[in-house]
């Protein structure tokens, strides 16, 4: 019997949300999405990948929240205040989506790939997963992730709770996982000046 078909990428069912609500404590509290890299802000390369793969974008930030809508997208603040982390950004993108899924980046990652959304799905149809994460042939990438947004009640429970670690919420659900290992530049993040000059100097090598 023939393998059956994987299903479709369900482009209209899928909001991206941009992360964007940390402090950046080690950029010196200077808003990383907003950092330049090669004459642009960071935020930008995420949201000209993301607007490809999904039905809308949303960015969760907490600071800088003109300066972001003036990108023509909604921004969601967090819910619960104190800078609670990647969750607390996520369960606020997921009451705000108003789709099925929500595909998430943080705003430093300015080397997305043109998939990321498809081969995040292809992992959670695979599997019949709830959620799907980027692996990197290393590590678990938590914030390189597809989710459904009906997961939003428990997520807000475990908020609620005091618990905080992404991972550790992840492996409660039905996870699924996407090898992302033949792009290793999608997770250089850029956490001080200096790696993001570093950064600049190594992508214009590559387009020389």
């Amino acid at each position: 019997m023939p393998p059956s078909e994987p299903a479709a990428y369900p482009r209209q069912r899928i909001t991206a949300g941009i992360l964007a609500g940390g402090r950046a404590t080690r950029m010196g509290g200077v808003d990383k999405g907003l950092v330049e890299l090669g004459g642009r802000p960071m935020v930008e390369y995420v949201l000209d990948v993301l607007r490809a793969q999904t039905a809308r974008v949303l960015i969760n930030a907490n600071r800088s929240v003109e300066v972001y809508a003036g990108y023509g997208v909604p921004v969601v603040a967090d819910r619960q205040e104190g800078f609670l982390g990647p969750l607390a950004g996520i369960a606020s993108l997921m009451a705000a989506a108003g789709t099925e899924w929500l595909l998430i980046a943080p705003c430093d990652s300015p080397q997305l790939p043109d998939d990321l959304g498809l081969r995040l799905w292809q992992a959670i149809a695979r599997d019949g997963a709830d959620l799907g994460v980027a692996h990197s042939g290393e590590r678990l990438e938590p914030v390189f992730a597809l989710l459904r947004c009906a997961l939003r009640g428990d997520l807000e429970a475990y908020l609620g709770a005091g618990e905080r670690k992404i991972d550790r919420w992840y492996r409660r659900q039905k996870m699924a996982t996407a090898d992302f290992s033949d792009c290793p530049g999608m997770f250089v993040n850029v956490n001080t000046l200096s790696e993001r000059d570093l950064l600049a100097t190594q992508l214009r090598q590559s387009r020389s």
